[in-house]
């Protein structure tokens, strides 16, 4: 007895989907979709500390933050601090520009969160700053960029490219 046609469909589907796992391609769209969701959660985060866009308090107001939940003085410091690493780091990794360098401010940034506000709340907690499972998922996702780069989709690629074939170019002048 043989699978019915949507079975037999969905297997195919499945095995043709598995056999793209480890091409360079699915890699590269694999980072390129880590990098523009690690971009927008960084970028929003980053503009609301820095500049009060969205919302958000804007340096002033999220300088009491550091100074007393995180207990990071001085506060404005530290939030103009945060929100820079947030903000710039994010546009970085979500252009490929010297993404890697980013994302390990990235990584850093929510070490601190984890070490000064979150990980004391436990992995899930309404308390100020919530929970560590947030700051450890975006520090883990940071990290697979900081470690394997921003990959084919990215600006930096895009440059070299195009400094190569200026190079070229001038070399067959």
């Amino acid at each position: 007895m043989s699978a019915p046609a949507p079975v037999v469909r969905v297997r195919e589907l499945s095995r043709r989907v598995r056999a793209t796992r480890d091409t360079p391609r699915a890699r590269d769209l694999a980072l390129l979709v880590a990098r523009i969701g690690l971009a927008w959660i960084f970028v929003y985060h980053g503009g609301r500390t820095l500049f009060g866009a969205f919302g958000g308090p804007g340096v002033h107001g999220a300088s009491a933050f550091f100074a007393t939940v995180a207990h990071l003085r001085p506060g404005a410091l530290f939030a103009a601090l945060s929100g820079v690493t947030e903000f710039f780091g994010a546009v970085a990794v979500g252009l490929g520009i010297f993404g890697w360098i980013g994302a390990v401010g990235l990584v850093g940034d929510m070490v601190v969160a984890m070490a000064t506000v979150t990980f004391g709340n436990g992995i899930v907690s309404s308390a100020p700053g919530g929970g560590y499972e947030l700051t450890l998922a975006l520090a883990a996702l940071a990290s697979v960029v900081a470690v394997l780069g921003t990959g084919t989709f990215s600006l930096d690629v895009a440059l070299r490219q195009l400094r190569a074939r200026r190079a070229g170019s001038a070399a067959g002048a």
